[in-house]
Parts: C-alpha cells; structure tokens; sequence
C-alpha cells in the first residue's frame, strides 16, 4: 500500500501513480489466466497463449524499444512513479522472464497434453514413424529447401542482419580436413507454414515444428561440413516509426522513407532456447550490440504466437459456441434491410459490436450512402481497416458515381502504415479526395458524414464510434456507435472535418470534445463539478470504460473527486496508473477489468449531474498520446433510449458477480466473480434479435 507522504506542489503521496510499463504487464497476465483456465474451451486456452505472445511482441517493439532508446541517450528522467529508465528496464525484464516461463508452462506441461487428447499432437522429428519421414523428406526437398539461404560468417562474409521476429538457427559446423569450425546462420522462412501437418489434418491432427524440419535436413545445406549443433534464437527490434514532419515534404514519401528504416531498427529482446550454447549467445549478443539483461530465455518452443494455426483447425467442439452478430432491430423489418436514413430520421441507433453486426449498420450506412442518388458528399477517417476493406470499396463506388468523397486517411496508423498507404493511393486514384490529417497529429478519431438532399433541403447523417471502420475486428472486438441525423452533431462534424481538411482553428464544438484541446480540460471541468455536487450534497457518480487510464492529471482530478465523496466505478481493459481503494485518497474508487472472448474496446464516460446524468463516447483513451498528439472525438449521446441502454450495460459490467479482476490499492489485480457478461450479452442480444 503506498505511503500517505504527500507532494508540495498537489498535497497528494508522491507515490500515488502505479507504473504504465508494469500495469500493461499486469493486462498480459490476465490474458494468460485465461489461457490457464481449464474451464475454458481447449482452442479458446491455445488462443489465449498465442494472443499472450503477439501482444510481449508488440510490447518490446514499442513501448520497451522506446525505454531503451531514451535510456541510451542519457536521459534521467524518471516515471510517474519516481523509478529511473534503468530501474523500469531491470523490473521489466524480471517479471517478463517470470511470465514467460509461466506461458511456456501453460503449454507445456497442460494444454499440450491436453491437445493430445484431443488428437491434436505437436511433434519432434525424432518421434514421426519412417513412412512420415519418408514424405516430410520430399515436402521438405520440394517446398523448403529452394527457399533456405545458409549464411556463413568468417571474414569473408560479415555477419548477416536478423530481421525482427524472425526464427533462426544459429549452427556450429567443422570442416573434417582442418577441424575449425564456423558458425553459420539459417533462416526459418515465415512464408511456409511453421507448423508442418504430418499426414491429414480432420479429426486428428501431427503437426512437426518447420523449425524441427530444418534442422533435421542441416547436412544437406552444409555439404561435406559435420553439423555439431544448432540453436534456435529470435531478435525482436525497434518497430516504432518517428516521422519528422516538415510541411515542406510530401508526408507519404516521408513515412515510405521511415518504414524502409524500420527493417533495421536496434535489437531490444533476444528470445534463445533454455539449451542455447553459452558461447554461441555470447557471438549473438556481440554482432547485435545487445547485452546479457536483453536475453530471455524461453522453455520449448520459442513464437507461440503461432498457435493460432492450430485454433484455426475445423475443431468445433473445442471452441466457444459460434455466433452470428444480429442485425439491430431498428435497422430491419424482420428479413428485409430498412434504409438507414429513414430510420435515423425517427431518432439515434447505439450499435454494440459484435453483438450487433457491424455489416448491417454501420457498414451498411456507408454502402447506401455510396449507392444513394439523393447523396452529394461522403467525409469519412479511416485509422485501420481490413484487408478486402468494402468501406472502401463503398467509398470508390460512390467517388465513380460522382459523389464528393473526403476521405482522411491516417498513414501513421501504427503497424498499418503499409496498407493505409495502398488504400491512399486506390482513393485517390478513384477521385477521392484524400487528406493524411495535420502535421504533428495522428487522427484517431472514428467518425463519418453523409451529406442527402431532401425535398431541395440539405441533411447530414453521422456516424461516430469507439472502434475501427473495420468489419474482421468488428467482429472480435467490443466497441460502441451511435449512428444519428441530430443537426446540431451534423455541423459539429462539418466543422471537424473542415479543420482536418482545410486550415480552420475551431476548438469549440456543440455536441463533442475534440482533442488535442478540448477532451483533457473537458472531462477534469465535468469531474470538479461532481466534486462540487458531493460537496453541497447533491447526487454525484463518474463511470469510465475505457482501454487505459494513464493522464495524470485527471487521474489526480478523479482523486480529489473522491476525496469530496464523488463515488468513481473504472472499468480498465488494459493499463490503468490509478490506485483505487487507498484510505485518504481514493476510497470511493474501484477499478475492474474484463477480459475475455471478445476484446473490450470500447471508451465511454459518464457523469451523474445532479441526476441528470451525460453520457459521452469516442475513441480517446485517457493517455497523453491520444489527449495530447492525436484528433480523438467524444460525443455527448442525448437519445434518452441510448442513454439508458449505455447506464444498463455499465450496471451489467459493473455487478458484483461479473467475472472481472478487481484491482487493489497496492496494484495487485485479484480475479473474482463467476457470470460470463459477454456470454450473457450474446445470449440477451439474440434473443432480442429473434
């Protein structure tokens, strides 16, 4: 429990931030309790394990990368939390070396054998019958060995570049005539599947790692040498594009230009095998500039990201129950669609994905839009969408049609920049007009404008949401829309979409807060005035659900809030630097999380108001990247019904029997509960929808 030593400047403890670097690490290892839980279909636990491992991917490549890059450069700044980079640096490694033993553990020692059971079996070369091996030989000498490329390394030939994530083999040979041995490096290609099906993959299933299959195969790749071992190692590296914007060069060439550099960023992690020869990690660590503390050691298999392949296997009965998200009731008269203009003139539709399916409303609006003759304009932010997008198919149709289509499009999307850049180009080339946001700033926000004439009068029809304009992830995420034809958020959207466009300076809107100026000082105005309403004695009460919690300064407002009484209900998915439950400073706050099936995505707030209580949502979470250096909007939702169906859902998350870990003032997360919410929604969904 932190100390009741207070801070001069705010009389607050000095200690009263939990660190965002362990809280995320906290998230993750709810993610593996998942994977943990045999009361969890088994193909749901393998999904877990490999979700568990992406996310420690992106983790290192991001956030550690940038840690070691401000480390390097001599920085001593120190965390919220007053620890120095190094001290992050050395805790992190300490508890990412436990959750990784724990994560192979999981796999090694339960779900694999599990898998086995069930006919799923994960083998080595040394465990398949002659006939398997007899057939993996012909796959191997047809399918893998064209593509392998040995590379040797003595002064001849430098040491090679490790692309980040990539496996490899690290192998010693010897020459028989002069007995010096070489060390040699073999990439495990990432275009052939990883795991290789020995004989059919349909009620069972023997899969031999490619990895395993190589290695078995080394003599042919060094011919007339003596193979003497081999270990297998990954590098992950620096992944986090830093573009200079100059409002003099074309961003696109800028960013194109950064993404080439990414290849080569600095090395932060080398993950090695628990059998890694001592001085071939040593050669590793040498050639890639990395030191001891950089290395984790990985028992079994290293990349269980991987695993997904074998949840993609046509096992139903070891997977959730399949659904089918509904149509919303408002949007459909029993089989046949309703035009969605129609039914927003009557009042506002909330959309809960994926119970409510995303292709029959808000992808839906965008396609009758694009096919609607009375429609002159479509303005639209695309962040991140799916391969075969057809947002943007709609988008082109209605730009050939003739229509006026804004697209911005936002080339800095994180890990997407490739693929926003070919879309970019397909509007552009179709006669969109396409934008790439203001300089200095990622546009996050979600939000979508239809211009309709009508009876010779102009309508603008919106729609502004917490998730992607993307319809895979609507269907694994959980995230919330209200789809609207209110005026007064129609000319707030005129007005955004104007100064993402053009060079207007607005910062006041009617119905939204917009960062980077008005979500921060927004949100703390309407905390104070819930201190103040406990203060005087009238009713009080915030809710938040958002991914992460980490400003300080509202989390510093929210403390003062229950200071004054104001009862504070958090609903955190991932990071949260706040300590709930502390006597002096945060009794009146509690913290949960839910993780589960679908991933909890969705950002909303809400404020008692002396009994009238506002309800906002958006796509802002409350961290200085998204307040301070991104356009985020957050919509005030008036439609009594949406309303009230936003209070439900919060009641339902909220209950005390909800299976959710709650977290302590210590910064310990503790699970409880026993009610699956998201099961519970999908059932309630369907029902309402049959």
């Amino acid at each position: 429990m932190p100390s009741t030593s207070t801070s001069r400047a705010s009389g607050l403890p000095h200690d009263r931030f939990l660190n965002r670097e362990l809280s995320w690490l906290d998230f993750n290892a709810r993610v593996l309790e998942l994977a943990e839980d045999d009361e969890l279909p088994l193909l749901e636990r393998v999904k877990f394990l490999s979700i568990f491992a992406s996310n420690l991917d992106e983790f290192y490549m991001v956030r550690i990368a940038g840690l070691k890059r401000r480390h390097s450069t001599g920085l001593t700044v120190r965390s919220v939390d007053g620890l120095t980079i190094r001290e992050q640096l050395e805790l992190i490694t300490k508890r990412t070396q436990d959750l990784v033993h724990r994560h192979a553990d999981v796999f090694l020692k339960d779900v694999a054998p599990r898998l086995e059971d069930a006919g799923i079996r994960i083998v080595h070369w040394e465990d398949l019958a002659d006939e398997d091996t007899r057939r993996l030989r012909e796959y191997f000498r047809d399918q893998v060995f064209p593509v392998l490329t040995p590379l040797a390394v003595d002064p001849a030939h430098p040491f090679p570049y490790i692309s980040g994530l990539s496996l490899n083999l690290a192998v010693m040979v010897r020459d028989p005539d002069t007995n010096v041995a070489h060390f040699a490096r073999v990439k495990v290609p990432n275009n052939v599947p990883r795991f290789v099906a020995v004989g059919p993959t349909d009620r069972t299933a023997t899969f031999l790692p490619l990895e395993d299959l190589i290695a078995a195969h080394l003599p042919q790749l060094f011919p007339g040498l003596d193979v003497v071992s081999h270990h297998l190692f990954r590098v992950t590296r620096n992944a986090d594009v830093e573009v200079e914007e100059d409002r003099d060069e074309d961003l696109l060439q800028a960013l194109e230009r950064e993404l080439a550099r990414r290849r080569f960023g600095s090395a932060v992690r080398l993950e090695v095998t628990e059998s890694m020869d001592p001085q071939i990690l040593e050669v590793l660590l040498s050639e890639m500039e990395m030191q001891p503390e950089d290395v984790l050691h990985v028992p079994g298999l290293l990349d269980l990201a991987a695993l997904m392949a074998l949840y993609d296997l046509d096992r139903p009965e070891l997977k959730d129950d399949p659904f089918v998200p509904a149509t919303h009731p408002r949007l459909s008269e029993g089989e046949t669609p309703k035009s969605v203009f129609a039914t927003l003139r009557e009042g506002d539709v909330l959309v809960h994905h994926p119970y409510y399916s995303f292709a029959t409303s808000v992808q839906r609006f965008i396609e009758q839009a694009a096919a609607d003759p009375h429609v002159l304009a479509i303005k639209q932010t695309l962040y991140r969408t799916s391969g075969d997008s057809p947002i943007v198919n709609a988008l082109i149709d209605a730009a050939e049609a003739g229509k006026q289509v804004v697209v911005l499009v936002e080339i800095k999307a994180r890990f997407d920049e490739e693929a926003n850049i070919t879309w970019a180009r397909s509007l552009e080339k179709a006669g969109c007009h396409v934008v790439y946001g203001l300089v200095g700033l990622k546009t996050h926000c979600k939000t979508a404008l239809v211009v309709r004439r009508e009876h010779g009068v102009l309508r603008r029809y919106c729609h502004i949401g917490t998730g992607n304009y993307n319809p895979k992830t609507a269907r694994i995420y959980e995230d919330l829309g209200i789809l609207t034809a209110d005026p007064r958020v129609g000319a707030d959207l005129t007005d955004l979409f104007n100064t993402l466009t053009g060079y207007s300076r607005q910062t006041n809107y009617r119905m939204l807060m917009v960062a980077p100026h008005g979500i921060r000082t927004g949100l703390i105005e309407k905390i104070r005035r819930e201190a103040r309403n406990a203060t005087e004695g009238r009713s009080s009460g915030i809710r938040m659900k958002l991914n992460s919690l980490v400003d300080e300064r509202i989390i510093d407002a929210l403390y003062e809030a229950s200071a004054a009484g104001v009862p504070v209900e958090l609903l955190i998915r991932g990071i949260c630097a706040l300590r709930p439950g502390v006597p002096g400073l945060s009794e009146s706050i509690r913290v949960r999380s839910i993780v589960g099936r679908f991933l909890e995505h969705s950002r909303v707030v809400s404020f008692d108001n002396d009994g009238d209580p506002e309800w906002w949502l958006g796509s802002a979470d409350l961290m200085h990247r998204n307040l301070d250096r991104r356009v985020e909007v957050l919509l005030r939702v008036c439609d009594e019904t949406a309303r009230r169906e936003l209070a439900r859902l919060f009641d339902q998350a909220m209950a005390p029997d909800v299976r959710s870990w709650q977290l302590g003032g210590d910064g310990d997360w503790t699970r409880s509960g026993e009610r699956d919410y998201q099961a519970e929604r999908l059932a309630e969904v369907g029902e309402h929808a049959g």
